[in-house]
């Protein structure tokens, strides 16, 4: 055989490639690489960056972000076809398993599909090589709320790898205030942990907290994100002469809020457990709602009598109230107890029965909720208050109500406090050592 010029030695390589049968390349994988992954959701266009920052005083923040939230994952194998991802938020990991790749014979490309399930949204997009790039699709805001959505192999920093010195160490406790130039503002406590340029913490409002934030300090700029399937929230933020916070505030593409903050270690929102309360001319609470079965469920039912009760107020699509659920899941694990009983109330963004029912049925599987989950209606507040008119108001999903033997009201807590802040501690303490006083009451006794 006459063989080209090419030199034995590339000949001998190449006769070698094709006579072995066991040659092992070392990245084989034909599907998504393992390893860790950077992500962005680009939350709005370039051009409408400068705009924006020329309207309000947050200009020039977005130098960094560039209108881009950040997130990262890993992709782990557990044999060699199997793998789910795990989505990092500061200590946070959210495990996310519905995957199902296919190949698209229209644009003859390799997909990828994430669900989402318990929120009913997904990513879809392509990959190819070290790139995954499509949108991130949340049905329920309409059928065109899409946001392009790109990750690249084997990057893992957050927001930048700049490495500016900070101006400041922003650690520990700050008084802020969201919507700060409208009607609308409501009062927040920033809770920052800064080492160098690496920033975590989150905010506590009065109906919440903003999760798991992980972020930067760059020179006088901060910046956090968050991203769990449900909300990706991104915040930025610019240290002032006063040495103040002034800062926006997003909310996938839908939201947009301006918030201002300072240091302040002696505020404190609102007591959760007066936020919320009967209305005048009502003691014991009532209600008969669908189960995720079609099933009516009353409050009087015989499965129900002579137990103490508490009552979770609470949507499927709502990340905190996925943290208060998992804590009642533990909680109920830990103490099993035939004087207890739980019973969700479920708001949820679809008015007719039928999606709204599958719903909660996903949610109770996959959060193996052992109690009743009934579907209250609509998740619009002032709707969800009409269902329920022995309350003052919804002022928040979650909201727990703690009833005696008698289904009195004896505790409303508005919100939730979960494991990203500095209350959840406390409010475990409390939570176990208030459920305990109203199990020793006797079924007839009626204190306050």
């Amino acid at each position: 055989m006459r063989y080209p010029k090419l030199g034995w030695g590339l000949l001998l390589i190449l006769s070698l490639l094709s006579t072995t049968s066991c040659f092992e390349f070392e990245d084989a994988y034909t599907s998504i690489a393992p390893g860790y992954w950077r992500a962005t959701l680009s939350l709005i266009p370039p051009q409408m960056i400068a705009v924006e920052e020329e309207e309000d005083a947050t200009r020039n923040i977005s130098e960094v972000t560039e209108g881009e939230l950040p997130f990262t994952f890993e992709v782990i194998y557990t044999n060699d076809t199997t793998f789910h991802f795990e989505i990092i938020n500061g200590s946070e990991r959210i495990k996310v398993d519905d995957i199902t790749l296919s190949h698209d014979r229209a644009t003859n490309r390799d997909t990828i599909l994430i669900n989402f399930p318990i929120y009913g949204t997904y990513i879809k997009a392509a990959y190819q090589d070290h790139l995954i790039e499509g949108h991130w699709y949340v049905p329920y805001r309409g059928p065109n709320y899409a946001i392009p959505f790109k990750a690249i192999y084997g990057e893992q920093h957050r927001f930048t790898e700049l490495r500016k010195t900070p101006a400041t160490d922003l650690t520990g406790k700050w008084e802020a205030t969201f919507d700060s130039d409208k009607a609308s503002a409501y009062p927040a406590i920033g809770e920052f942990k800064q080492d160098g340029n690496h920033l975590v913490g989150t905010f506590r409002t009065e109906t919440g907290d903003y999760r798991f934030l992980e972020g930067t300090m760059q020179a006088n700029k901060a910046y956090l994100s968050c991203f769990d399937g449900s909300h990706a929230f991104l915040f930025e933020a610019k240290l002032q002469a006063d040495s103040s916070l002034i800062g926006s505030f997003r909310s996938g593409s839908h939201y947009r809020s301006l918030w201002e903050a300072k240091r302040n270690e002696e505020f404190e929102l609102g007591d959760p457990d007066s936020l919320t309360y009967l209305n005048e001319g009502y003691e014991a609470f009532s209600f008969a709602f669908p189960n995720s079965k079609g099933e009516t469920v009353d409050l009087n039912d015989a499965k129900y009598q002579g137990k103490i009760k508490i009552i979770q107020i609470l949507g499927t699509w709502c990340p905190n109230c996925r943290d208060e659920t998992n804590f009642l899941v533990d909680y109920l694990k830990q103490n099993p107890s035939d004087d207890l009983a739980v019973i969700g109330l479920a708001f949820e963004r679809y008015r007719e029965e039928a999606p709204a029912l599958a719903a909660i049925q996903r949610y109770q599987e996959r959060m193996s909720v052992p109690y009743d989950i009934l579907w209250g209606g609509y998740y619009n507040k002032k709707e969800a208050a009409e269902k329920l008119p022995m309350l003052n108001h919804v002022l928040s999903y979650p909201t727990m109500i703690f009833l005696d033997r008698n289904n009195q009201v004896r505790r409303i807590h508005t919100g939730f406090s979960g494991p990203a802040t500095s209350k959840y501690a406390d409010f475990v303490s409390e939570f176990d050592t208030f459920v305990n006083s109203l199990k020793e009451e006797s079924p007839n006794e009626l204190s306050f």
